[in-house]
């Protein structure tokens, strides 16, 4: 697989080289609670990521699907549990993205079990004597990161296309993002404004336009800050509002509480 043709953390932080000032989200913080033997924010975590299982579950089946009634959804939500205690922060990989290769990897499993095909493609890794756990594991660590790299690859890809509909582009996003904190963090609020409010989100996909008089009295911040950080401000905005779409890019940002909400 190729890698990237640009630098996400850069693009989306506005900072040249690895540094990069926004930690991982939330969500895996909340996952090394859990892996301490917090059980009930184990169960909390899982009923709340319902819907993105769901979301995934019914994209692979290609149908909607009904808890309690289609088997991919259980398969898919046990999944979920077996990532928590899989996933290992050194990989690099936001949670959600490993989350959803590992439910991938299940659910493809299941279907191949219910095509009633030959033993050799009833298992990922049928190559592998499932005794050696030393093998399977290094083969799972290989086919994690392989789908991870092909995954941020086409995330890149495919939040260009949605910039372009804006008429942004990454080169534009490496020139105008803020290199101050303090900056920055004012460019996210007002992204958070847009992203929370159907009607301002709506009045973007119209125009194309800022309504800067009107974020300029809600966030008290100067239309001449906005002006100059409009692509940025854009840009985030559709990262806050599309996060579940573009976990890797996402991972990268601190996002507003309010924003974060359902992760």
């Amino acid at each position: 697989m190729s890698a990237p043709l640009v630098n996400e953390k850069e693009v989306v932080c506005g900072i040249k080289g690895s540094e990069c000032l926004y930690p991982v989200q939330v969500v895996d913080e909340k996952i090394k609670q859990i892996k301490q033997g917090d059980r009930p924010a184990r169960e909390e975590f899982l009923e709340n990521h319902k819907p993105f299982v769901y979301k995934m579950a019914c994209k692979f089946a290609g149908r909607v699907l009904e808890w309690g009634r289609d088997e991919e959804l259980a398969v898919a939500l046990v999944a979920l549990n077996e990532a928590i205690d899989r996933f290992r922060e050194e990989t690099g990989v936001p949670f959600l993205a490993y989350a959803r290769i590992v439910m991938l990897s299940r659910l493809k499993d299941l279907k191949r079990r219910e095509s009633r095909k030959t033993a050799a493609q009833v298992q990922l890794f049928s190559s592998i004597d499932e005794s050696d756990t030393v093998g399977l594991d290094k083969s799972w660590e290989k086919y994690q990161a392989e789908v991870a790299a092909w995954e941020r690859e086409q995330e890149i890809k495919e939040f260009e296309g949605l910039l372009n509909q804006y008429n942004v582009s990454f080169r534009d996003l490496v020139k105008c993002s803020p290199r101050h904190r303090k900056t920055r963090q004012s460019l996210m609020k007002v992204a958070a404004v847009i992203a929370e409010n159907e009607r301002l989100l709506q009045e973007l996909h119209n125009n194309n336009k800022l309504p800067l008089a009107e974020l300029e009295r809600i966030t008290g911040i100067s239309r001449k800050t906005m002006e100059r950080g409009r692509k940025y401000i854009i840009a985030i905005t559709l990262l806050i509002h599309k996060q579940r779409d573009y976990i890797y890019l996402s991972s990268y940002l601190e996002l507003p509480v309010r924003a974060r909400r359902d992760l």
